[in-house]
């Protein structure tokens, strides 16, 4: 039995293949095309899931597609009748509902496959429904509460329910216009930050402020009843008018989604390069804390309808991971399990396991326990490629030596120890936007200044962005206030006081760390390194940042030597194979 799951023609497009109930490949378009957030046909992505399953688009049974246009049809036309909206933005919903219903003339033409054959394959998933599936059926939990929340997708923009066993059953569900998603996204275009995505610098930013406006706020969301919360739309521009976002070269480009109410409400709004202000930080904390107080509310509803202590979390504003680690404080869930693909991507997943085990009625038998499921590369392609670079540049200032593993991350774990920054080449690349020890750039997080050299040199990003801590999951409780595993870096905790000093680099203005545990039979060799640092150092982390320079996370060999070239990384590691730079820029 195979499936291919697909989310298509929405940011971050993805594919995945999942054989006999075991997921095989999963990736998003983006690391191919190399287009942050591409929205379109996954082609490359179905090409590569289908070539690691070994199978052609002709011999897999099923393709499940995370979208359903005709979910809440009669919901989505009473709202447009209701607010009088003109056939221009109905016509570009059509538009691209067109593409989700045509995609199987569109399989057909990309892979050479008979139209009917593929007709009679595909099942399409409404889009929550395939977030829920996504986290619920691959957690290790046989009972769980589950929560859905992102900005919309088929009309929806936040379901809650239950999964017991191979079945989901649906509480209670928030539509359109109504979205914490859509609310995030106009503080963060408030605050001046406009590229699609940009609600995890708002997140960072947070913990410069206090919440100064946070009553205020309270104006815009309506929380605290049964049914989930309510936007004061007339703080709001994107139930009217054109759509929410438009794809310019496959790239996702929101509009701006507030209203002039909030600027005359809040004054004027920041323009990208104006300096941020202390009243821009405190607005960004009043959003945050405004965020966690609906998600909490959310939740201790939800746990009242349930009685269950385990909880399953998806959609994009499962990416919140501030208002994720403080869920053990505010609710009475115990254990929580968030995919490493928690937005739209992962619907492809959610799909996949949606027709196995609730339509097809399959028993589970996987648990998404690591995030590598995209290529990988073998040591002797490693070689091909260092080797095509070396004959192509001359004089190029690097010298390259090949190691055994062991060996290897004796000598890298010295060089991170001597200041030296690593750009770690390793196995199949993750999947979901973070780096988790594969494709990596990888420094010592006691020096202080690490953070600043890193966004200079290599991420040439904003300064008060933090860096990601990977610990040893032995030695998380002697660091961290709270020891729950996290090996998707999916919450943030408080890093103990006297720690913090141990690990300055590491640490946030509010003493925090979205950290990455790191277990020795879910990555050997990643987790070999952090030990290795640890007996020279004393301390059993490593500061872990994602390996790209304002692109996608690098794929394949050649872009990490590309990425390598030119930024100021010191080291290339890639498989058992180092290069280095023979003088520091």
């Amino acid at each position: 039995m195979t499936i291919l799951g697909i989310s298509a023609y929405h940011p971050d497009s993805s594919a995945c293949i999942v054989q006999d109930g075991k997921l095989v490949a999963a990736v998003e378009e983006e690391r191919f095309k190399r287009i942050k957030h591409w929205a379109g046909f996954p082609k490359e992505a179905i090409e590569y899931c289908i070539t690691e399953a070994n199978v052609s688009l002709s011999e897999v049974d099923y393709i499940a597609v995370g979208r359903n246009t005709r979910a809440n049809l009669w919901r989505k036309g009473l709202f447009a009748l209701k607010n009088n909206l003109g056939f221009g933005r109905i016509g570009d919903r059509l538009k691209n509902w067109g593409k989700i219903e045509g995609m199987a003339q569109i399989l057909s033409n990309e892979f050479d496959t008979d139209i009917q054959t593929i007709i009679r394959k595909m099942v399409n998933i409404e889009h929550h429904n395939a977030h829920m599936a996504s986290t619920f059926l691959v957690s290790p939990f046989e009972n769980a509460a589950i929560l859905s929340i992102d900005g919309f997708g088929d009309f929806v923009s936040t379901r809650s329910g239950t999964g017991k066993g191979n079945k989901i059953n649906i509480f209670n569900n928030v539509f359109y216009p109504h979205s914490l998603g859509i609310l995030y996204t106009a503080i963060t275009q408030y605050l001046g930050f406009m590229s699609y995505g940009d609600e995890y610098k708002v997140m960072g930013l947070s913990s410069f402020g206090e919440p100064e406006f946070l009553e205020a706020f309270k104006d815009i969301v309506r929380f605290g009843n049964k049914k989930g919360f309510n936007l004061n739309l007339n703080y709001f521009a994107h139930h009217r008018g054109n759509p929410t976002y438009t794809w310019h070269n496959e790239y996702p480009v929101m509009r701006k989604v507030y209203s002039n109410l909030l600027t005359e409400r809040f004054g004027p709004s920041r323009s990208n390069d104006e300096p941020i202000t202390q009243k821009h930080n405190n607005v960004a904390a009043s959003l945050q804390r405004l965020t966690e107080e609906v998600i909490f509310s959310l939740l201790n509803n939800l746990y009242e309808k349930t009685k269950s202590n385990k909880l399953c979390i998806a959609g994009g504003v499962g990416y919140n991971s501030v208002a994720n680690g403080k869920i053990y404080d505010h609710t009475p869930f115990e254990e929580v399990y968030i995919p490493p693909a928690s937005g739209d991507a992962g619907t492809a997943i959610g799909a996949a396991y949606y027709v196995y085990n609730i339509i097809l009625e399959n028993k589970r038998d996987f648990v998404m326990e690591n995030a590598f499921w995209g290529p990988g590369f073998k040591n002797e392609e490693i070689e091909t490629e260092i080797r095509k670079y070396f004959k192509s540049i001359k004089n190029s200032g690097l010298n390259i030596e090949k190691s055994n593993p062991d060996r290897l991350c004796k000598i890298i774990a010295q060089e991170i120890a001597d200041g030296k920054i690593i750009g770690w080449f390793q196995g199949r690349m993750e999947w979901g936007p973070r780096a988790l020890g594969n494709r990596s750039i990888i420094v010592d997080p006691r020096r202080k200044d690490m953070k600043d050299i890193l966004n200079a040199r290599i991420k040439k990003r904003e300064s008060f962005r933090p860096f990601a801590p990977s610990i040893l999951l032995e030695k998380t409780s002697e660091y961290f206030e709270n020891s729950y595993p996290t090996p998707f870096m999916m919450k943030v905790f408080k890093i103990k006081q006297d720690k913090q000093k141990l690990i300055p680099a590491v640490t946030h203005v509010d003493g925090t760390g979205r950290l990455q545990t790191v277990k020795k039979e879910e990555n050997t060799l990643y987790w070999t390194l952090i030990k290795e640092f640890e007996n020279i150092t004393g301390v059993p982390i490593i500061l872990n940042t994602s390996f790209n320079e304002n692109e996608p996370i690098v794929c394949t060999p050649e872009e990490a030597i590309d990425c390598f070239a030119r930024t100021q990384m010191d080291i290339l590691v890639m498989g058992n194979w180092i290069i280095r730079r023979e003088k520091r820029l």
